[in-house]
């Protein structure tokens, strides 16, 4: 049996177990173990052990348990709740206002929190029955949520790029910083289409009544106070780091202690919030962990093969395509497959095949790293599976029907992928900022 043929029988192997229901690192775990007895004998049993000490070894890995914790703690001490107050008021008397502070709000919670899942449940759970109470559109606001949640992929502190830094072995530091300027541009394209199309219909964002916009600015500047608390966690988490302070790991560790502390001054550092944060913390992580270690053995296994120089042949010297041609089918996949998994599944399956490639191409791994986290943005939010359509589906009241979830991300869609093809023109928006830091 050719080379090419192994690569794609492994290749098929894997989506057949994954589409009968298996975990996913189970599934690419057990396709990569039995592939390498059976290509190098008894030899193959240190594949894995290999990949297992070579993940325990690398040291950046403690930022991910850290952060997850970060993340679970700020959700229990009720900042998102005093935040919203303040996008209330400030925000109130502008056509669509409150839809524009929701996104403002998802902005903040990402910079905290770092997780897509988070941002869906506070923005669902505090801002969506409130703006369905002040008369804005369902349809509209569905959609806001939705793609303000996907925020918390891209802006840093994102466990995705963590994740990526991790399986292409590039710096999360570097990673974090490609990913300023396109999660504002794309927070940015967001607010523009939410001004544009209330100020064309008012009727789908509506001003607050004179009543509740007629707050002194005594009690204006009262409620900006809520913005210190999240101001000093990222400040705490990402500025000491950015300023060369704190390593990465350490800014993780301060994020983590930070949080704590926010949640003992707002009185809510009980023992069950501790234990339960401990407890989905330590879940995640061991899950994020395992399926890394599948996708280092699966990725040792096709290396072994020549898989990638195999492929790279296939597609620019038989098909005669260009880099940029072979780069955009590569994310028109991730799209197609983001259809029925989720970000963590499609990195694990196509990253031993993708990064190797991208780097063949002569792109840069950590601008590839934002492009790949834009597009899980994207598919987090498309039919039938998207991951946060469904998480929509579960948390939004009844009068929001499937119907309308579907219909609401069709405009927010298309902003994103005119986002994605932006940062795809112009790299510098994501090379920028690391460039510049790590350069001085």
């Amino acid at each position: 049996m050719g080379y090419e043929l192994i690569a794609v029988t492994m290749f098929s192997s894997m989506m057949v177990l994954l589409l009968t229901g298996q975990r996913v690192f189970g599934a690419i775990g057990f396709v990569a173990v039995i592939f390498a007895f059976l290509l190098w004998g008894t030899g193959g049993s240190e594949l894995g052990f290999s990949a297992a000490m070579k993940l325990m070894k690398w040291y950046p890995l403690l930022t991910l348990p850290l952060f997850i914790y970060m993340g679970y703690m700020l959700s229990e001490s009720g900042i998102a709740d005093d935040l919203y107050k303040m996008f209330h008021v400030w925000f109130g008397p502008v056509r669509g206002g409150l839809a524009i502070g929701t996104i403002g709000l998802m902005v903040v919670i990402s910079a905290m929190n770092g997780l897509s899942v988070a941002g869906m449940a506070i923005g669902a759970t505090i801002a969506l029955p409130e703006l369905l109470r002040r008369g804005y559109d369902k349809v509209m606001v569905t959609g806001v949520i939705q793609a303000g949640s996907s925020l918390g992929i891209l802006v840093p502190p994102s466990v995705v790029l963590v994740l990526y830094g991790m399986i292409a072995r590039q710096p999360v530091g570097q990673l974090w910083l490609a990913g300023v300027f396109p999660g504002l541009l794309m927070a940015t394209l967001f607010v523009v289409y939410i001004a544009a199309r209330c100020w064309l219909q008012p009727s789908l964002g509506p001003v607050l009544p004179a009543g509740e916009r007629n707050v002194p600015l005594r009690e204006k500047l009262r409620l900006l106070q809520a913005g210190i608390l999240p101001f000093f966690i990222f400040f705490m988490m990402t500025g000491l780091f950015l300023m060369g302070y704190t390593s990465l790991v350490e800014s993780s560790a301060v994020g983590a202690v930070a949080a704590t502390l926010a949640a003992l001054v707002k009185g809510k550092l009980t023992r069950t919030v501790l234990h339960d944060t401990v407890r989905k913390s330590l879940a995640v992580s061991c899950m994020f962990m395992w399926i890394i270690v599948a996708a280092l053995c699966f990725g040792a296994v096709f290396d072994g093969l020549g898989a990638v120089k195999a492929i790279e042949y296939f597609f620019v010297d038989r098909l005669g395509l260009t880099p940029w041609e072979v780069l955009i089918l590569m994310q028109l996949s991730y799209l197609i497959m983001g259809m029925f998994l989720d970000d963590t599944a499609m990195l694990v399956i196509v990253a031993p095949l993708y990064v190797p490639l991208v780097k063949l191409l002569g792109f840069d791994l950590i601008w590839y790293g934002v492009l790949y986290t834009i597009t899980c943005q994207i598919a987090y939010m498309t039919p039938p599976f998207g991951y946060n359509l469904f998480l929509m589906r579960a948390m939004a009241p009844p009068e929001i029907s499937l119907g309308d979830i579907y219909r609401s991300i069709i405009p927010f869609v298309a902003v994103m992928i005119f986002g994605l093809v932006v940062v795809m023109a112009f790299p510098q928006i994501a090379l920028w900022l690391p460039q510049h830091v790590y350069l001085r």
